[in-house]
């Protein structure tokens, strides 16, 4: 599934580079979405890590999912400018495709591949069914619905601050490295069973404050900047908390499944974050954008306030165990 994905994501990302209409390049984004394998790529990681381990082996994934992000506002820029939009697109296709090199000669096949894992509809509806799952998901949908939405004003009030667009890098580049920094300390209390609520609580609350500083800083660059920091600080924890937790509440033999029905909630939720988002900042004004993420994080908090610990999540766990 792997390799699959990542040949169909090359083969998109090269007929959007060739695009000479705007028709072709949406073929070509089409073609990279379907190529998505993320869902393949946590299953495949919870397989091959112990339960003690796993929430740090996913925060290397999630981590980079959202260092991505930052980078992107950082190198795109530039790599506008010296390669264009089509050089951009043909990069993309080139990683794709050393990305399937390092899959076939890095990534050890697990002991447990050869288990027969073909999921019927009827297990795949009670996977998204599931009531502690279910919370899970909405958590990754309103998370990344958050962060698009959002993002359709943090660049505007940053030029506003005078900070030409050009120039952004210099408050995403110290804001990501802090935001990382502050973040890998409560990282490492994430797999401790009497922890792990308690930072999932914890992580969405101050999400949810640092929303609201971020719509109350927007004419200080400096209050801007620190609340942008707390705000990548609980985004990074989440990332890295999200996919360990859904392994752990799923069954070994539905976590694919279950993983699958995660990631589909995250692109759904940066498409909706987006759309939204847009429609909000033209047709009704900034403040509602922020009040739409408030509204989408205030609901993920009650939610994860009446979740249960997963079954048999019960370990003795050392931060010096290996």
């Amino acid at each position: 599934m792997i390799y699959s994905g990542l040949l169909v994501f090359a083969a998109g990302s090269f007929i959007a580079a060739v695009a000479t209409d705007i028709g072709w390049v949406i073929v070509g984004r089409c073609l990279q979405g379907a190529g998505a394998i993320s869902a393949a790529v946590l299953a495949l990681t919870a397989d091959l890590t112990r339960d003690v381990v796993r929430t740090r082996a996913m925060a290397a994934i999630g981590i980079t999912i959202a260092a991505t992000f930052a980078a992107s506002l950082i190198v795109g820029p530039a790599l506008m400018g010296w390669i264009g939009v089509p050089g951009i697109f043909a990069l993309t296709g080139v990683l794709a495709l050393a990305a399937v090199a390092v899959v076939r000669y890095a990534v050890p096949m697990p002991e447990r591949a050869a288990t027969d894992r073909r999921v019927s509809m009827r297990q795949l509806l009670r996977v998204a069914g599931d009531p502690q799952l279910l919370r899970l998901n909405y958590g990754t949908f309103a998370l990344h619905a958050a962060l698009m939405a959002l993002f359709t004003q943090v660049p505007f009030a940053l030029r506003d601050n005078g900070l030409a667009g050009e120039r952004h890098w210099v408050v995403y580049l110290p804001v990501l490295t802090i935001s990382i920094a502050v973040m890998l300390p409560f990282l490492r209390k994430v797999d401790r069973p009497e922890h792990a609520k308690l930072m999932m609580n914890g992580a969405v609350a101050v999400l949810m404050v640092s929303v609201s500083a971020i719509a109350l800083s927007l004419h200080s660059l400096a209050a801007l900047c620190i609340a942008l920091t707390v705000f990548f600080a609980a985004l990074n924890l989440l990332e890295a908390m999200l996919p360990s937790l859904v392994s752990k509440y799923a069954t070994p033999e539905a976590r694919g499944a279950a993983i699958g029905v995660n990631s589909s909630a995250q692109f759904l939720g940066a498409f909706a974050g987006a759309a939204i988002g847009g429609w909000l900042a033209e047709h009704t004004g900034d403040v509602y954008v922020f009040e739409f993420c408030i509204a989408l994080v205030a609901l993920w908090l009650g939610a994860t306030a009446t979740m249960a610990r997963p079954a048999g999540y019960v370990m003795n766990y050392s931060m010096g165990e290996r």
